[in-house]
């Protein structure tokens, strides 16, 4: 018999999810709290069937890919109905602890898990089946639960699959996604403040601002949802950071050169060794820079060239914060190979193209 498969929550990830292990090996089920959301799923067979959480009982592995306190939710009534003793649960949320805890008070296997990919691009029609290759998929397993089973059915995504302990995980996770996340999003919030005063500075933030605090734009009730259940742990890391911005502050007010120097040097060293090309916890964002002379057709070129070999691209912005070129097209690419290959057709055609490090 086929093995059923639920997926609960039909968005980006759980589309993604979907289009990658949908076979016909498994009978693949549906569910997602907006009417429009479960009509698109059928209409474009992303499922084979949209069902509602009473036919829970009937399956053999369900997945919540939905915020983690939805997660909590849906984990409270899953308890409540008569599972099958095999079943399999598992999540995609972005924090563990607090699920884990829970998981261990359910009468049916739980294993905790969070594919650490992403996209510029959300809902259910944004789902894409190579979404998580070559992405960390971290396992959160109870004590002695094997989780080889649930690795099998998630093999066609092409994902490195990471077991963890849920408090490690959440301790990286904040300190290289969800502080970032709180940094990005007060950077931000100060420039806003700040174009009240010089309404010239929202055309400035152009660029490398722009860059650096991209993840600010992001779901505020999946960050909510983050923050409120990695609340231990991001206090911690906020009185950290505050502290070693308190430091840096000293040396700028004692004008300590070398302390200065010293703070950006440690972390150009750690920065400058990063791994270049493996997926982190922070969706990567492959994106290229063409300079665009006062020309007529010039964008018309650049995009003729990309669309004749069938590169697709997610998104594109014309920058205009430089007085010796018309602007910078700034184009987003799915992945580093489509870069690479778009970057290698555009300067074949003299257009001067660079990439943000």
């Amino acid at each position: 018999m086929k093995k059923k498969v639920y997926v609960l929550g039909l968005g980006l990830i759980g589309a993604s999810l979907c289009r990658s292990i949908k076979n016909s090996e498994i009978t693949l089920y549906g569910w997602d709290h907006q009417a429009e959301t479960r009509k698109i799923a059928l209409d474009v067979q992303l499922v084979d069937q949209i069902v509602s959480l009473d036919e829970a009982p009937a399956m053999d592995v369900i997945i919540l890919a939905v915020p983690v306190r939805s997660t909590l939710h849906y984990l409270h009534e899953l308890a409540r109905l008569p599972l099958k003793k095999s079943v399999i649960v598992t999540d995609t949320g972005s924090t563990k602890n607090e699920v884990m805890t829970l998981a261990k008070t359910l009468p049916f296997t739980f294993i905790g898990g969070h594919p650490m990919a992403g996209s510029h691009k959300s809902g259910v029609k944004a789902g894409n089946p190579n979404l998580f290759e070559e992405a960390y998929y971290i396992l959160t397993p109870p004590e002695g639960i094997d989780v080889e089973p649930l690795m099998a059915l998630l093999e066609p995504t092409r994902a490195k699959f990471v077991v963890i302990e849920p408090e490690s995980h959440d301790e990286i996770v904040g300190v290289l996604s969800h502080l970032p996340h709180i940094v990005a999003s007060g950077l931000v919030s100060m420039s806003d403040q700040l174009a009240g005063k010089y309404p010239r500075a929202t055309q400035l933030a152009a660029g490398g601002f722009r860059d650096i605090t991209r993840i600010a734009s992001s779901d505020p009730q999946m960050w909510t949802d983050i923050l409120l259940t990695n609340r231990s742990i991001l206090l911690e890391l906020i009185s950290n950071w505050q502290n070693q911005m308190a430091d840096i502050r000293e040396s700028l007010v004692a004008e300590d050169q070398p302390a200065i120097y010293e703070f950006f040097s440690q972390a150009k060293q750690f920065r400058d060794h990063l791994p270049a090309k493996d997926h982190g916890v922070i969706p990567a964002f492959y994106d290229l820079y063409v300079d665009i002379p006062d020309i007529a057709g010039a964008i018309a070129k650049v995009m003729t060239v990309l669309s004749e070999v069938e590169i697709s691209i997610i998104n594109l912005k014309i920058q205009e914060t430089r007085e010796d070129i018309f602007g910078v097209l700034e184009l987003s690419f799915k992945n580093q190979q489509d870069l690479e290959k778009g970057r290698q057709l555009i300067e074949a055609e003299k257009f001067n193209c660079h990439k943000r490090s």
